[in-house]
């Protein structure tokens, strides 16, 4: 299978210019800087995620924002110092977001309504006419964790006409495009999509979802003091997702009764059909998130992180783990410093 070369061992910069508390100018000067993205280079990576939501571009109404690109452009800028790739990544464009917390959102209309469509397309006409001259170091991935798993076809739909536009003005740049289901890798076979060698296939794991997730605040079934270990066995997990009413929830689509023994073996289950579309389609594999909460015990979390590295690295499926800092997932602070040396080596 082909590699997604430069974009083999990344961190995603999530909570900066996206999922952000509020719109303000002090927060996006000082969440990151030159010295993180210097930080990010001397741990052995090799590029940035780094999720931007609409608002940085226009306004509400569609009024474009003269200095949209500023914070994009200076981690392009650190970036090419410090000789890190990076992937922009649209997590929220108008009318459509993934975030649980925004349960007013209708995560279905942006799929079937053509204006929601041409703005989208649109603001992404001047990304990519604004990074024109940068794809050898910039890739482009279109939308973040659709939803629902009945709006496929649709978002197949959206995604070839992203294609061919983006085609019309970046045809070198490399195309990051993830499936439904929060992007799980059960999504990736039913991608359909019009494809050149600079298409990626992209997806999000976070299995298993009651362990990467426990206590998480936003998941409306998870005790925010529900604690479980790794590795567990499967019946054990099962339990604690039948318990917490965590079946039939889309952030957790993979079929457990399939998994067996957890540890490396249970990876390369779930990521043996998203394998098999791939091969077929000669597309690289990306993992475009991946992590352990802050709330899990640290070698709980290094555990599995060795487990799904051994993986992802076996397959030869680039990666950016979530998150370098806070956003639950962050690695930056004290918890980390007490794990940086078993950290930096399963990197």
């Amino acid at each position: 299978m082909r590699k997604f070369d430069g974009f083999l061992k990344g961190v995603n910069l999530g909570g900066w210019i996206s999922q952000f508390d509020a719109y303000d100018k002090a927060h996006f000067d000082t969440f990151i800087t030159e010295d993180d993205i210097r930080n990010i280079a001397s741990l052995g990576f090799d590029h940035v995620r780094v999720p931007v939501d609409y608002v940085l571009f226009e306004e509400e109404d569609g009024t474009e924002k003269e200095d949209g690109f500023y914070y994009l452009d200076r981690c392009r800028e650190w970036c090419e110092k410090y000789g890190l790739k990076l992937l922009i990544d649209l997590h929220e464009c108008y009318g459509y977001s993934f975030d649980p917390l925004k349960k007013w959102i209708d995560r279905e209309k942006f799929f079937y309504d053509e204006e929601l469509q041409a703005r989208f397309l649109s603001l992404w006409s001047r990304i990519a006419h604004h990074y024109a001259a940068y794809t050898n170091q910039i890739a482009f991935e279109p939308l973040n964790e659709v939803v629902l798993q009945e709006v496929a076809d649709a978002w197949n739909k959206v995604a070839s006409s992203y294609i061919r536009m983006m085609r019309q003005i970046v045809p070198d740049a490399y195309l990051v495009i993830g499936g439904v289901c929060y992007n799980s890798v059960t999504s990736v076979p039913l991608l359909d999509l019009p494809m050149d060698d600079k298409i990626v296939y992209n997806f999000h794991c976070y299995e298993p979802m009651v362990f990467t997730h426990q206590g998480a605040y936003w998941m409306d079934e998870m005790p925010l003091d529900f604690r479980i270990g790794y590795p567990g066995t499967p019946e054990e997990y099962r339990a604690a997702m039948e318990k917490l009413g965590l079946y039939g929830n889309l952030v957790d689509s993979v079929d457990k009764e399939k998994l067996g023994v957890n540890g490396v073996d249970m990876f390369e289950t779930i990521f043996a059909p998203a394998l098999a579309k791939a091969e077929v389609d000669n597309a690289p594999l990306y993992c475009g998130e991946y992590g352990v909460i802050d709330r899990a015990d640290s070698a709980d979390a290094l555990r599995w992180l060795r487990d799904i590295h051994t993986a992802l690295a076996k397959h030869g499926i680039g990666r950016a783990l979530w998150n370098y800092k806070e956003k639950d997932f962050g690695f930056v602070g004290e918890k980390f410093n007490d794990i940086r040396d078993q950290f930096i080596e399963i990197l």
